[in-house]
């Protein structure tokens, strides 16, 4: 493999990693060559190799064995360059000091504009506007958590992107809790840790992404504390993001615990169906400029609001998907192609509802027996119910048509298909339809 050639795999590796974990992890990577099915790389330190191995180890090797085939292993090896005689050497650090001060990459499209605010976030978006007004400190640090997919990192860049746009002057320093760690462990191997401390003290803002990595380690948590605690003596702005909230991450100090609960605390629920319906409708703009006439058929978006409940990136991705599936084959969005599309993903987050406690909460809605609605009998007393539960199975569980009929007294498969079609104009048109639908929806959701 050339130089040129690891060149153009770095590219691809950025995609796949993301700019944050490249820019740290793999663009330090300096290729040597390769010898007896061995790829050399060198590394700046131990630590980085180890981690390197650790967590991209495999990929590297596929990609570069992708492009020399008689690669079958990857070695890491500290850089060090050697003396020249008889002159002394000048020591080559690493890293500069703007490179243990230098922000992580902002993603230009985490920034208030495009943060949809709803009832399980406002609180969370109200704070980090208020911080990203860079006035008087008045909660430090502002700790936000949640889990995965519901909008922290969003949060973070965007009070970064806000901060700098107010005051270009601004020493705003935003970096995940690995990053802080890596760097430390730099400033430790080239003797910088004046530099170091110095530098993280010197900032105006200081955000860290993801802190929950550096609980159970000791030198890092140390060091940690003592940056926090000298910026908050000087009043400097600390924010802060985890999955979960201080007193329930493990191996994190106590004495960082309650540093951390000392300032705002705030939570970032889970999404509800109307949050997660404004985020889709959000997306959906911009899908539309970028598949200008592109059809999608009423209530799609409705239904992935309802199906895909536990994490925004993946509501945002099945779209995604969605709409460049649909354009490739040349088709309109409808709701046999949506789960056609996305069947992995709707399997993946299927609210683990049976059809069986879906026919026992119609039957008691509707005031009539369980044997009622799934029998033969035509009456209208029972039909509407019946096609409103087969609705609802098809809805709320992944189960085909076939087998929904099955469960509905051995009825055939356009039975169920003409009865979820009935429901879904009767919603339009029904105003009591659609609240029967709506209650039911929820008690089976709760």
């Amino acid at each position: 493999m050339t130089q040129e050639q690891w060149g153009a795999l770095q590219d691809g590796l950025c995609k796949t990693v993301g700019r944050n974990n490249y820019t740290t992890w793999i663009k330090p990577l300096k290729y040597k060559g390769s010898d007896d099915g061995v790829a050399v790389f060198n590394v700046p330190s131990h630590f980085m190799g180890t981690y390197v191995s650790q967590n991209f180890g495999e990929l590297l090797l596929s990609q570069v064995s992708s492009v020399n085939s008689n690669v079958r292993r990857i070695q890491f090896k500290v850089d060090e360059t050697p003396a020249k005689a008889p002159a002394a050497p000048k020591a080559q650090p690493a890293a500069s000091n703007t490179d243990l001060l230098s922000s992580a990459p902002l993603d230009s499209r985490f920034t208030f504009d495009n943060f949809v605010v709803g009832k399980p976030n406002e609180l969370a978006h109200a704070a980090a506007r208020r911080v990203s007004e860079g006035g008087p400190v008045i909660f430090n640090p502002l700790f936000l958590h949640g889990g995965v997919g519901l909008g922290k990192t969003h949060l973070m860049h965007a009070i970064s992107w806000e901060l700098r746009q107010r005051n270009p002057e601004m020493n705003v320093l935003y970096l995940s809790a690995e990053q802080f760690m890596y760097r430390f462990v730099q400033a430790l191997r080239e003797r910088k840790m004046m530099d170091f401390k110095e530098m993280f003290r010197s900032v105006d803002v200081l955000m860290v992404d993801d802190v929950q990595f550096i609980a159970g380690k000791d030198s890092t948590q140390e060091e940690f504390f003592h940056t926090f605690n000298a910026l908050v003596d000087q009043n400097k702005q600390i924010i802060i993001s985890a999955d979960r909230a201080p007193d329930e991450i493990k191996d994190l100090e106590n004495r960082i615990r309650s540093r951390l609960q000392s300032g705002l605390v705030v939570d970032l629920h889970p999404t509800d169906y109307e949050l997660r319906l404004g985020i889709l409708q959000a997306k959906l703009e911009l899908h539309s400029v970028h598949y200008p006439g592109l059809e999608i058929d009423h209530g799609i978006l409705e239904f992935l609001a309802h199906r895909i409940s536990t994490n925004v990136r993946v509501l945002e991705g099945a779209l995604t998907r969605l709409f460049a599936f649909a354009s490739l084959i040349g088709k309109p969005i409808t709701m046999e192609l949506t789960q056609d599309c996305l069947s992995d993903v709707l399997r993946a987050s299927e609210r683990k509802v049976s059809i069986e406690e879906i026919q026992r909460k119609v039957a008691d809605h509707y005031n009539i027996r369980l044997s009622d609605l799934i029998g033969p009998k035509r009456v209208r007393n029972f039909a509407r119910p019946r096609q409103v539960a087969m609705y609802l199975c098809k809805q709320l569980t992944s189960r085909s048509l076939p087998e929904i009929g099955r469960r509905f007294g051995g009825r055939d498969h356009t039975t169920v298909m003409h009865g979820v079609k009935r429901i879904e104009e009767l919603q339009v048109q029904d105003g009591q339809i659609a609240e029967d639908i709506e209650m039911l929806r929820r008690m089976l959701e709760a």
